[in-house]
């Protein structure tokens, strides 16, 4: 897939900020940037959530990583690929997201909150009234809110990487364990 939309110039500040946090600057923010009012609320919106603590940054990664893997956004699951790295959490772990079902390393928590990020990614939404009890019962009001907000986020970057042909950075690469192929899949969105 080939870049569908123009790179923008990006702030500069941003810019040294971005490249400080992840060694490249991601393409996504320099085609939001092709509409700076755009760009910018999602930027703001984007950091507002970074600080959001309700919910454990492991599950909200694994549940943006099978986001990323159900609409086939390679740039998002290359990219929590490597921020679970530098967070810290379990790579054996994060390399079996793509295959969660089939794979033995997931807590009924993290097995139930992947199974709702399938399901909110699902069109239509398949989220059933027993799994929202489920995870509303093991994380609590607040806890939900934030998930289901996440899960959202995710699945509009996603869907808007995907839309304007952004693909993987190779963000991953510096992650010593690779990702697990979804199987029928190919290429980079299988892979990071």
């Amino acid at each position: 897939m080939a870049l569908r939309m123009p790179k923008a110039e990006v702030p500069a500040e941003l810019r040294e900020t971005l490249i400080k946090q992840v060694g490249t600057m991601p393409e996504p923010v320099e085609v939001s940037f092709s509409n700076p009012k755009v760009a910018l609320t999602t930027q703001e919106f984007t950091a507002g959530a970074s600080k959001w603590d309700t919910v454990d940054a492991g599950l909200k990664t694994f549940a943006h990583m099978v986001v990323a893997a159900q609409v086939g956004c390679s740039w998002c699951l290359d990219v929590n690929y490597f921020l679970a790295l530098h967070h810290g959490l379990d790579l054996a772990k994060a390399s079996q997201v793509p295959v969660w079902r089939e794979s033995e390393v997931f807590t009924p928590l993290e097995r139930d909150v992947l199974e709702f990020a399938e399901a909110m990614t699902a069109t239509p939404t398949a989220v059933t009234d027993e799994l929202h009890a489920r995870l509303l019962g093991q994380l609590g009001p607040a806890a939900m809110v934030e998930l289901t907000v996440f899960i959202a986020w995710a699945n509009m970057a996603g869907r808007v990487n995907t839309a304007n042909g952004i693909t993987s950075q190779g963000y991953s690469e510096a992650c010593e364990i690779p990702l697990v192929r979804r199987p029928g899949q190919a290429g980079a969105a299988a892979t990071a």
